[in-house]
């Protein structure tokens, strides 16, 4: 036990029951959610690993990191105050594959990790887990005016590649929103 307490000392990493690794650290700036791991991230060991997934090329593109990084470099993304995790922890192929009691399910454990990590912003990546957490269909993309875990929320569009309702320019420009609100 160090001299600090058990209460105070940093929280370990997490591995979800789909054995998907979070990428956190205490006091980032910002910690993106995504709604769940996919089979796929689960299978190769490494978030948003799919070719298809636009997430680590949007972070580059929009000011978060100085190079596009790789999945397998992901706990890079540390260095630059960033954190990755996913509000469900159950692996689909799809995220239309949750409903809402996996949302409700999965919100006491997420809120409990994001206080023991204390980042300064929470950016959730598509609108069903904040929907669950603020209990209304009806927000926009951007800051939100609530809190969630002593964080401020803000809700992204999700940059996997089965959500073709965004074009890389758009989620670039939504994400570059993020970045520019604390630089």
């Amino acid at each position: 036990m160090s001299e600090r307490g058990p209460q105070n000392e940093a929280p370990g990493p997490t591995v979800s029951p789909a054995g998907l690794t979070d990428v956190l650290a205490p006091d980032l700036s910002v910690v993106f959610c995504g709604l769940n791991p996919a089979t796929s991230a689960v299978r190769d060991g490494h978030n948003f690993s799919s070719p298809s997934n636009r997430f680590w090329r949007v972070l580059h593109l929009s000011g978060f990191t100085p190079y596009l990084l790789r999945a397998d470099q992901e706990r890079q993304v540390l260095e630059y105050g960033c954190g990755v995790t996913a509000f469900v922890s159950r692996a689909t192929k799809s995220a239309v594959e949750l409903g809402p009691q996996d949302y409700a399910s999965a919100a006491p454990e997420f809120e409990r990790k994001l206080r023991a990590f204390r980042p300064k912003r929470l950016a959730f990546l598509g609108k069903p887990a904040f929907a669950s957490v603020c209990a209304s269909q009806r927000f926009d993309w951007g800051r939100q005016a609530m809190t969630f875990a002593g964080a401020e929320v803000w809700v992204l569009p999700n940059p996997s590649g089965l959500n073709r309702s965004f074009s890389l320019q758009r989620l670039v420009e939504e994400y570059a929103r993020l970045r520019a609100s604390y630089e």
